[in-house]
């Protein structure tokens, strides 16, 4: 395996002897001995380079030539793709007006990524993984177009007009360009993210990212015992880098004992009872989720590593060091809604397209973002069909949620059977939703659903059609009407209980007067 994809691997060839006595592809060996090389670089930044130590300036520089460095050695030349995306982008973001620039930046890192996607595919390599240099690409595109939308709510939008996480996050001033490029391309998150908000990587650069949640406790309350050192990453990270040991073993182990392409195969459609093939798919994806898994949670050790992610604290006083982690590993696999999932895979993309995408956008907000996803992934056709599933998923999970769910709601004797019913639902609905996202291609993708009779669908479209669910802005609407009668009302007790009071004096001040006339 190996040799064959040896060819493929633009980056370095230093570990050709490795990749070829564990028989792993050089691209994957390269990945993961420079993500290795990155954790322990970042316990040496954290430690030698730390805020107190040395300026802003020597950190930037610092983190933007290591993480050039991992890049190149992985993806040789490829990595000049990172720099001219980015390069691009800057120029849009100094010389647009703060108007558009948003837009326009937008569009220049969407539209370069899908650029190199399509060439990488259909002229280098369908159906490859290795080499694959856009995978870093989107993680650059992300923080892209983060960064312009902070831009523009912080320099072109008054106050009133931002919502509190946007106010938060709004960028108040124009990024240098050494800032710019440590924060697209620093060696902590180039090969694998997770994607961050501008204002909390300067934070941790500067050294004032402890300092809002050091003050406090989980309850709001200044405790001096955290105000006297920082707080220790290290048993975070080891417990992470133990997850980790434990998903790349269970996916090594398990990834081709139980392949999800074994699905499509004409014997096994034919001689296993369809009971049986749910259980199957359910148990294939459940082996193939285990190496991102892996991949997200190592990047997320090499943050904390470095001092990047500290969060607060917990109610027991402990630090948490989850503010960019990708994922919620048992949330996941407990989910009890397609929604819960969501929420708790690949976590920095949804946040992402929900900040740029969905608050933003004025028409069904659901598809466009679905639609974004599917684009920010890939060019292949499977990726549109695992999209598009899942915004018929999405509507019919809405719809059962709010009509269904509020009947089991009356005992928690009902609610565990309904969390049972419905964890079962979502875990083969995932798993019939990511069926095209694992295969790529068209034609295995809709074997795969006519094996199945497109069953899934056609239930969706049903409670779609059979379920009323009121829209978003019909909600908001609501509830925002609701929360002004509450307020109406609350005003007219208050107005009631003061006439009272006031009616109240003048019968004292009147029996008082009565009394003295009475005396006289």
């Amino acid at each position: 395996m190996a040799t064959q994809t040896t060819a493929s691997c633009t980056g370095s060839t230093l570990l050709q002897p490795i990749s070829e006595i564990i028989n792993l592809p050089l691209d994957q060996v390269n990945f993961v001995v420079c993500q290795l090389f990155a954790l322990l670089t970042a316990l040496w930044f954290r430690l030698y380079l730390h805020p107190s130590k040395t300026s802003p300036f020597i950190r930037h520089v610092v983190a933007t030539l290591l993480g050039f460095y991992l890049a190149l050695f992985c993806f040789g030349w490829y990595a000049l793709h990172f720099l001219v995306q980015s390069g691009l982008s800057y120029s849009v973001m100094v010389f647009a007006g703060l108007e558009h620039m948003h837009k326009y930046c937008f569009i220049v890192a969407l539209g370069y990524l899908s650029f190199c996607q399509i060439t990488r595919v259909y002229v280098f390599d369908y159906g490859m993984y290795s080499a694959d240099f856009t995978g870093p690409m989107m993680v650059i595109t992300q923080k892209i177009t983060s960064l312009a939308f902070e831009i523009h709510d912080g320099l072109a939008k008054r106050e009133e007009q931002l919502s509190p996480s946007q106010k938060y996050l709004a960028v108040r001033r124009m990024p240098s360009l050494l800032e710019y490029l440590s924060y697209n391309c620093n060696f902590m998150g180039i090969l694998a993210g997770p994607t961050c908000s501008y204002n909390d990587y300067m934070a941790f650069i500067e050294g004032t990212g402890y300092q809002p949640r050091h003050l406090e406790n989980a309850n709001g309350k200044e405790n001096g015992k955290y105000k006297q050192s920082e707080p220790s990453p290290k048993n975070d990270v080891i417990s992470k880098l133990c997850t980790c040991a434990i998903s790349l073993a269970v996916y090594l182990l398990l990834c081709k004992l139980i392949p999800v392409e074994r699905s499509i195969d004409d014997g096994f459609i034919s001689s296993t009872p369809f009971h049986l093939q749910v259980i199957y798919l359910y148990l294939a994806m459940l082996a193939l989720r285990p190496k991102y898994y892996f991949v997200w949670t190592l990047a997320d050790a090499i943050n904390n590593a470095a001092g990047f992610g500290f969060n607060g604290y917990n109610k027991d006083g402990s630090p948490r060091w989850d503010l960019i982690s990708n994922l919620r590993i048992l949330d996941i696999e407990f989910a009890t809604s397609f929604k819960m999932f969501l929420d708790n895979w690949n976590i920095q993309t949804a946040l992402w397209l929900k900040r740029v995408c969905y608050e933003r956008c004025p028409i069904n907000p659901t598809a466009a973002t679905f639609l974004l996803s599917a684009m920010w992934h890939g060019v292949y056709p499977g990726y549109y069909l695992t999209f598009l599933t899942g915004i018929a998923m999405t509507m019919a999970a809405r719809a059962i949620r709010h009509n269904i769910r509020p009947y089991f709601l009356v005992s928690d004797t009902y609610k565990h059977i309904y969390d049972v019913i419905t964890w079962a639902g979502t875990q083969v609905a995932i798993s019939y939703t990511v069926v095209p996202f694992v295969l790529l291609a068209v034609g295995p993708s809709l074997k795969f659903y006519r094996s199945w009779y497109f069953c899934i669908h056609l239930l969706c479209l049903l409670l779609v059609l059979a379920l009323p669910v009121k829209s978003r802005h019909l909600r908001a609407k609501e509830q925002q009407d609701g929360l002004q009668k509450d307020g109406l009302q609350k005003d007219g007790l208050q107005a009631n209980s003061l006439q009272a009071d006031h009616n109240r004096s003048h019968s004292t001040t009147d029996n008082n007067c009565n009394q003295k006339d009475k005396t006289t």
